[in-house]
């Protein structure tokens, strides 16, 4: 089973793929499209800010590649970080953007409560969706990496799969419910945690895959 870390110019790519190395998965880089085609499964990164990636992705060709892969199909997906955000409809960072629109919602600057933004550091889940198969090993109260300024601001609760608080209840792991996930903070630098929500993800591909592969053998 083997994971493409797409590489679009605005990614912490090789942190990711030394987790992935670390927990024993075969993950590789690349910004070649027709990787994405033959890959089992997805994962965009992303640091920085959106209108930037946004116009990378679309320029590049990619975007609409992962809109027929993962929205029009059903390849797993993880988007971490400004990866997480560009599964949205669209954002007002600088400038109103252009989203993937696989989770259905828009990025939005974190309220002004007084505490410090950008939110950086650890914080603790609350999972709102126990059965998310990212969360074979996790738990309410478990501690994940942060670093953002922007938050999803979700249409509909149940693409809610997680949050934590910081001065308001922000997002930190969304989905479609199908094949699609985000997480907003940064499982590659989230130690044990963040590593077992990697290998989750993975295993969740390898579940699909070899579903798939179960359907083929009997046809």
């Amino acid at each position: 089973m083997k994971t493409l870390i797409i590489d679009y110019g605005m990614g912490n790519l090789h942190s990711v793929k030394n987790a992935f190395d670390f927990i024993g998965e075969d993950a590789y880089i690349s910004s070649d499209i027709s990787e994405m085609e033959k890959a089992d499964a997805l994962l965009l990164p992303g640091v920085g800010a959106f209108p930037d990636a946004s116009d990378m992705l679309y320029k590049s060709g990619i975007a609409d590649k992962i809109i027929e892969l993962c929205g029009k199909g059903d390849k797993p997906l993880l988007g971490i970080c400004l990866g997480m955000q560009l599964l949205l409809d669209e954002s007002d960072e600088v400038r109103l953007s252009k989203g993937l629109g696989l989770v259905s919602g828009r990025c939005e600057k974190i309220a002004d409560t007084g505490l410090k933004i950008p939110h950086m550091g650890w914080n603790d889940l609350v999972l709102d969706d126990k059965s998310c198969p990212l969360f074979t090993d996790t738990k309410d109260g478990d501690y994940v990496y942060f670093v953002h300024s922007f938050k999803a601001a979700l249409d509909d609760k149940k693409n809610l799969l997680a949050h934590t608080f910081y001065g308001e209840e922000i997002p930190a792991v969304i989905g479609n419910g199908k094949n699609v996930f985000g997480c907003q903070f940064h499982p590659e630098k989230s130690e044990a945690i963040g590593l077992g929500i990697l290998k989750s993800f993975c295993e969740f591909a390898r579940g699909r895959l070899n579903a798939e592969c179960g359907m083929r053998s009997a046809e």
